[in-house]
């Protein structure tokens, strides 16, 4: 498969994994907790909103409030309502008045809220799932068909306005996000939510039309207040007198449950350490109304064609992208995308936060690891192509380093030449059996080898019996020179070693000699490119050969420009100037006789 088709496939996976991802919206509760923490942030909340709660010291007071007379509800109306001049715009009780009490007290409430027709009670449906069937004879699973419906008493029927308070909690973690604006019944009947009606009845004491932000029976919202944002006084210090009436001239006064074992608080989006207590919910309702502060879901298919076209243009760059570009992009492209959601959200409209983050990380995550992968198997191919001529700690730095590439070409380099010969070999080889040749040749190539390769030196190539080191490439080696004397001197005492071997073995004297020089030359793979050797070209490397050639058996010999260099660490000879192959113009020459403190 061709890399092109291959990275054609690549793209249309992840574009259609993207693409399916946020259409069905993958991650449901845990981008909308994403949303929750990122961009839900309560706003300024309406003064003109203000909740009377019923809490534990009210409750201290009077008793259970299952217990109380109605009353006590009579007497808040008459404390708020002042006068016709003084009085709230709306009174709504987030409270049910399904049952009889004292007649009386039911009585003196009902009176309160006729005399001064602000008051919206709130009633209750008991919802059930059931079959039912649609207006195409279709069966269908109705999971919000009406059980019972939870109304007030009659004579609060009649003088109040009514609205449904059921709650609408999101399926998947519970938190309130959406709330009804009406709902149709079985036999056609449409009611309004509690918030609505308190809502109309606001407008209605402006004289206002009221203007609904949706259509739709169910309005997603934003939140205007965290719990306890909303200004709110405890019922028994209004009863008290302690809050002036006019304190609620014109506003909207809710009244419900503040207390925890009213089991009256929810989950919310703008909290994550505690609930809300359902009067607070009423009142951020309310106020996203008021203000058409709503949310509207950008429809699945956009969200998935955007998903999808950035996992299909990320996959086209990430390709060519260095790692830390990739990280950046990726950054990039995650924070964009969030500010934009932040913008959509301000906007009043919602999508999908997270799937295009999840994607971007993990198309990031694959190509990274495919670049490591590669990284290292390039290190590999590296390692593998210099194992057998270069010093050991030289392939370590070279895969290290990583960028060392195998291609024709060369550099000039100031390089350090060591070359080293049997002695004799051709007519020893003559006298000898192939296995003993084979023998004799193996041991000396194993001695010059580890000697080179001990002192950072790279194995150039073997030429027959003779052999050939590179010092100082291809990578910079401190004290190359000194170190190309140090494997010339190893070699030279090593082979007195071997030769008493042999002459034990095969009575044939076996003996070395070797050259070094150090120049300029050229270095790098010469060759073509199916068959490239690494080596260094050029009159050092000439020289060098030339002084191998010259030097006697056990001896090594060294330019003048090698001696300038090590001459206080090391102890020789002069030889003199002698004639060289090849060059009009002698060379100085000097035989090595010892290295200061070296014992090798």
């Amino acid at each position: 498969m061709s890399k092109g088709i291959k990275k054609a496939i690549i793209c249309i996976v992840c574009a259609v994994v993207a693409f399916l991802s946020a259409y069905f919206n993958v991650f449901g509760t845990i981008d909308k907790a994403i949303e929750d923490v990122l961009y839900h942030n309560a706003g300024k909340v309406n003064p003109k909103i203000k909740i009377i709660k019923i809490d534990d010291s009210t409750m201290n007071r009077y008793g259970d409030i299952y217990e109380w007379n109605r009353d006590i509800y009579a007497d808040l109306i008459d404390t708020l309502c002042v006068s016709k001049d003084i009085r709230p715009a709306v009174i709504g009780f987030d409270v049910l008045f399904s049952s009889e009490k004292i007649k009386d007290s039911d009585q003196q409430f009902a009176d309160k809220c006729k005399e001064y027709g602000n008051v919206v009670l709130g009633f209750s449906y008991v919802f059930e799932s059931a079959i039912v069937t649609d207006s195409n004879g279709e069966l269908y699973n109705d999971t919000m068909a009406v059980k019972e419906k939870v109304v007030p008493i009659d004579i609060l029927k009649d003088v109040t306005s009514q609205g449904f308070v059921n709650a609408l909690m999101d399926s998947e973690d519970s938190k309130i996000r959406s709330a009804f604006m009406y709902f149709e019944e079985e036999d056609g009947t449409v009611t309004r939510s509690f918030n609505s009606m308190i809502y109309e009845k606001y407008m209605e004491s402006l004289g206002k039309e009221p203007k609904y932000p949706t259509d739709d029976s169910i309005m997603t919202f934003k939140y205007s207040g965290e719990p306890e944002d909303f200004e709110n006084v405890s019922l028994c210090d209004v009863l008290d007198g302690n809050v002036p009436a006019e304190a609620f001239d014109d506003c909207i006064v809710l009244i419900g449950a503040y207390a925890a074992g009213m089991q009256d608080a929810y989950f919310v989006p703008v909290d994550t350490t505690q609930q809300m207590y359902g009067v607070e919910i009423h009142a951020n309702i309310i106020q996203a109304i008021m203000d058409e502060n709503t949310l509207e879901r950008i429809p699945m298919w956009i969200d998935a064609v955007i998903a999808a076209i950035i996992a299909f243009v990320l996959v086209l760059l990430f390709d060519r992208l260095s790692v830390i570009k990739m990280v950046l992009t990726s950054c990039g492209v995650i924070i964009t995308k969030l500010l934009i959601g932040l913008l959509l959200f301000n906007m009043g409209y919602t999508w999908n936060n997270l799937v295009v983050p999840v994607v971007v990380v993990l198309i990031a995550l694959y190509y990274i690891g495919l670049h490591y992968y590669k990284a290292r198997a390039a290190r590999q191919s590296i390692e593998k192509a210099f194992s057998k001529y270069v010093a050991p700690q030289v392939v370590k730095e070279i895969a290290k380093d990583g960028t060392f590439e195998l291609k024709l070409g060369g550099e000039n380099r100031n390089v350090a030449v060591l070359f080293v010969d049997i002695r004799g070999f051709t007519p020893l080889s003559e006298s000898l059996e192939p296995e003993q040749v084979v023998d004799i040749l193996n041991n000396y190539l194993e001695l010059t080898t580890n000697s080179i390769f001990r002192h950072g030196g790279t194995l150039d190539k073997f030429i027959g019996d003779a052999t050939m080191a590179v010092f100082n490439s291809p990578f910079d080696t401190e004290d190359y020179v000194y170190k190309a004397i140090l494997a010339a001197w190893d070699i030279v005492q090593g082979g007195n070693k071997i030769e008493e071997q042999f002459v034990k073995k095969y009575g044939k004297h076996v003996g070395f000699g070797v050259g070094v020089n150090c120049g300029p030359a050229v270095v790098g793979n010469i060759g073509c490119e199916f068959r490239m050797d690494y080596t260094a070209i050029g009159d050092t490397v000439n020289t060098a050969a030339r002084l191998e050639a010259n030097a006697p058996r056990g001896t090594v010999y060294i330019s003048d420009a090698v001696y300038k260099q090590v001459k206080d660490r090391i102890t020789v000879e002069d030889v003199g100037e002698i004639p060289l192959k090849g060059k009009s113009k002698g060379v100085f020459v000097y035989s090595v006789t010892g290295i200061n403190g070296y014992e090798g």
